[in-house]
């Protein structure tokens, strides 16, 4: 019975401040995934105010999407893995109401856009660079037996 453990290798000098809490803040798909956010609020904004033809509820709705837009891009430069979370959540939020837009008055508005700001949110690196530090799961299980060993210590 025999056992393997993997053992992760010394950090580097500098490592620690790389690997601490703001360290989602500086990945480049951070500030990617942000800067879509910002651009689909600018979107939004310059369609949702250029079509409303002075219709005071349409401008308000729009006002408080771009508000709540921007809101949602200043959680996600955090770069937290909650971040992450609400950021899927209120994007796949706005597309529902802009699909229900669509549908009752033939208005696609930003909807588009936020498809584009969801695949991008998706993507199996961004979501990597909002879980915190990269490789932060093979950190997690590091001295855990590996998976190949773990038939070596089934009895029979």
């Amino acid at each position: 019975m025999s056992t393997v453990f993997r053992v992760r290798p010394i950090p580097r000098r500098g490592q620690a401040a790389i690997d601490g809490p703001r360290a989602g803040r500086n990945h480049p798909l951070v500030r990617l995934a942000t800067r879509i956010i910002m651009a689909q609020a600018a979107s939004a904004a310059a369609i949702g105010l250029s079509y409303s033809r002075r219709h005071l509820p349409s401008i308000t709705i729009t006002l408080m999407l771009v508000v709540a837009l921007l809101g949602l891009a200043a959680v996600a430069r955090t770069g937290a893995h909650v971040a992450w979370v609400t950021a899927i959540g209120f994007e796949a939020a706005f597309i529902m109401f802009g699909l229900i837009r669509f549908f009752s008055t033939r208005y696609l508005g930003g909807t588009l856009f936020g498809m584009v700001t969801m695949g991008v949110l998706l993507h199996p690196a961004v979501a990597r660079a909002f879980s915190g530090a990269q490789g932060h799961g093979e950190r997690a299980f590091a001295a855990e037996p590996a998976l190949s060993d773990a038939g070596a210590d089934a009895p029979g």
